[in-house]
C-alpha cells in the first residue's frame, strides 16, 4: 500500500518506519524534506521523501501526526485532496503546545472526533495511534505477546479495516472502539491513555468483547 506521511517525528517518523519495513511503499515528508535523508534510510524498502503536499498526492492512506494546532489549518487547506483518501490521525490538544484551542476541545468533553470531522469534512478520518508513547511503540513492535493495543475510531467502516490491517502490520494490536465519537474514551487523559496497555488489557478497560 501508498501510505503518505505528514508529520515525520516521533510519531510519524517510527510508525512510518515500521510500515516500511513490513513492505509498504512510504513517503516521509517534511517542509525541509531534505533533512529526512536518516529517516529514509532506516526506513529501507522503497522509503522516500517530500513535502506534505506530495505526501498526501503519494498516499492512498495518509498518517497526520502534526501538532494539534496545526490540524484546522490542514484541513482547510488539504480536505480537497484529501478527497476519500484514508488518513489515521495522531495527535493530540496539548494547552502548554496549542494553546486555547486546545484547552477548548479538553474542557468541551466531546473528545477530538467532533472537531476532526469539523476540520475536516468528508474525509475518512480514523484516530490511531495517539495513546502510546513512541518509546513504547519503538521497544514493543512485534513483540511476541500479548501485543500493545492500538485504540482505533471512525466513522467510515472500511477505513477501521484499512488501519486495522495496519496497526498489525506495525507490529501492534488493533482495538476497534467505534465511531469518531468515541475517541473521547482513549484521548489524552482517558484511563487507557499512555498506559502501554496490550490489546486484551485496552479492550477490557473499554467495556469491549474480546478479539
Amino acid at each position: 500500500m501508498k501510505i503518505g506521511i505528514v508529520g515525520s517525528g516521533r510519531i510519524g517518523g517510527l510508525v512510518g518506519k515500521l510500515w516500511s519495513q513490513a513492505g509498504h511503499d512510504v513517503l516521509f515528508s517534511s517542509r525541509n524534506p531534505q533533512a529526512l535523508g536518516g529517516l529514509v534510510e532506516q526506513a529501507g524498502g522503497g522509503a522516500r521523501s517530500g513535502t506534505p503536499e506530495q505526501a498526501v498526492a503519494f498516499g492512498d492512506v495518509v498518517l497526520m501526526s502534526v501538532p494539534f494546532a496545526a490540524l484546522p489549518e490542514y484541513g482547510r487547506t488539504m480536505t480537497g485532496a484529501l478527497g476519500r483518501k484514508v488518513v489515521l490521525d495522531t495527535s493530540n490538544p496539548n494547552p502548554d503546545r496549542d494553546g486555547p484551542m486546545a484547552e477548548e476541545v479538553r474542557r468541551s468533553g466531546r473528545g477530538t472526533g467532533p472537531y476532526l470531522r469539523a476540520w475536516f469534512p468528508g474525509v475518512r478520518l480514523v484516530r490511531a495511534f495517539n495513546t502510546v508513547w513512541d518509546r513504547t511503540l519503538e521497544g514493543e513492535a512485534h513483540r511476541a505477546g500479548p501485543r500493545v493495543g492500538i485504540p482505533l475510531a471512525s466513522d467510515d467502516a472500511e477505513a477501521l479495516q484499512i488501519a486495522a490491517a495496519l496497526v498489525a502490520d506495525a507490529g501492534f494490536d488493533p482495538v476497534t472502539v467505534g465511531p469518531l465519537d468515541r475517541s473521547r474514551d482513549f484521548d489524552v487523559g482517558a484511563p487507557v491513555y499512555d498506559t502501554g496497555m496490550s490489546g486484551p488489557e485496552v479492550r477490557e478497560a473499554l467495556g469491549l468483547p474480546a478479539a
